[in-house]
């Protein structure tokens, strides 16, 4: 038996899409009620002023988001790049929409001169999967900071050089 999968669309959100993004952060269940502020906080931006300070992109499947990047140019430096959110609906997870997301992602970052992406996640055993994703992509950890969010709970921060031949998608 095979099973149809709908395709995803990707493009940048709009602001009638904020609830769905708060709906999918606090679905994801490892966000405190604080982050999904500090997500909802950046996505009005992103979507207020695009490229301004943040930029967006979302994943949809009949024109309702079930994923969504958050990122921008990291003020002071040349070409370094912040990815600060990636969620994905846990409805959508294990289908690949996290991986073509980030690859689009990188791929818009390399094509506004970015060079390098900085990811920071937790060191919790629920943000386990999340910490293989960026393995998976070829992200290297690069610095951990012990108590950052809370006592127990250090940043991990990874870094991806990015070049023409990472914005096909190809990892290598």
């Amino acid at each position: 038996m095979s099973v149809s999968v709908e395709p995803v669309v990707l493009r940048v959100p709009s602001a009638s899409d904020r609830d769905r993004v708060g709906q999918i952060v606090q679905a994801t269940g490892v966000f405190r009620s604080s982050e999904v502020a500090i997500a909802l906080e950046v996505f009005d931006e992103a979507v207020a002023r695009p490229g301004s300070d943040y930029f967006g992109l979302g994943a949809y499947e009949r024109d309702r988001l079930i994923a969504f990047t958050l990122y921008g140019h990291t003020p002071g430096t040349e070409s370094t790049w912040d990815l600060y959110w990636i969620v994905v609906d846990p409805h959508g997870h294990r289908r690949g929409i996290g991986r073509q997301l980030m690859n689009a992602t990188e791929a818009a970052i390399f094509e506004n001169g970015g060079g390098l992406i900085v990811v920071e996640t937790s060191s919790r055993p629920d943000y386990g999967p999340t910490r293989a994703f960026y393995d998976a992509l070829g992200y290297h950890r690069a610095a951990s900071i012990p108590d950052y969010y809370a006592r127990g709970d250090d940043l991990i921060a990874f870094t991806k050089r990015l070049s023409s031949h990472s914005k096909t998608g190809d990892h290598g």
